[in-house]
């Protein structure tokens, strides 16, 4: 890489001391690198050789023409490529699905409520379907979210159908899991603490 030099003796612009461009090395300079083969000038790409600037970007501000004096290799003659790399974003439809798949089976374990979490469940495999098919595009993330709350929407649709046809004795509209799982956690810790 070669770096211009500039001078700091002069700080104004006066009769004795007038602007200078800079000019760049040349290619027998001493300070070149030479485990570097030399290589031939480059000719800047033509307008069909450029890659187009994506719509809703910020392009670049242009280069500045080179002067006449330069030679068709100096940096001033060299466009500068924009680089543009989205970052990737998740998708609001797979975490609704997998929030609303996590909704419905808390609901159908709770044994009365086993209809309303077969619903929340089933809105959970919708979202999470629709989130599924939004994370194909290219710059959307949530694959796994959507994958997990398919999963759960899922596992929760069948144990809530379990649930509501009596085939779970330990599940159904009229148990009470939770007060159920607080007795037999209180008769099996009462002696230990």
């Amino acid at each position: 890489m070669r770096i211009p030099t500039f001078s700091r003796a002069a700080t104004t612009e006066t009769a004795e001391t007038t602007r200078v461009p800079v000019q760049p090395r040349r290619d027998d300079d001493t300070t070149q690198d030479i485990t570097r083969p030399r290589t031939s000038t480059v000719t800047p790409p033509t307008e069909a050789q450029r890659k187009p600037v994506p719509v809703g970007r910020p392009a670049e501000a242009p280069a500045r023409p080179a002067p006449a004096d330069s030679p068709a290799g100096s940096p001033a003659a060299k466009p500068t490529p924009a680089a543009t790399t989205r970052r990737p974003r998740a998708s609001l439809l797979a975490t609704l699905g997998l929030i609303a798949a996590v909704a419905g089976i808390a609901l159908v374990l709770s044994g009365p409520l086993a209809g309303w979490g077969i619903g929340v469940a089933g809105l959970g495999l919708v979202l999470s379907l629709a989130g599924l098919s939004a994370t194909r595009k290219q710059h959307v993330a949530g694959k796994t979210d959507a994958l997990i709350g398919l999963l759960v929407s899922l596992g929760a649709i069948a144990l809530g159908v379990l649930a509501l046809t009596g085939s779970l004795s330990w599940l159904g509209t009229d148990t009470q899991p939770a007060s159920d799982l607080r007795e037999w956690l209180d008769a099996q810790f009462a002696n230990r603490f």
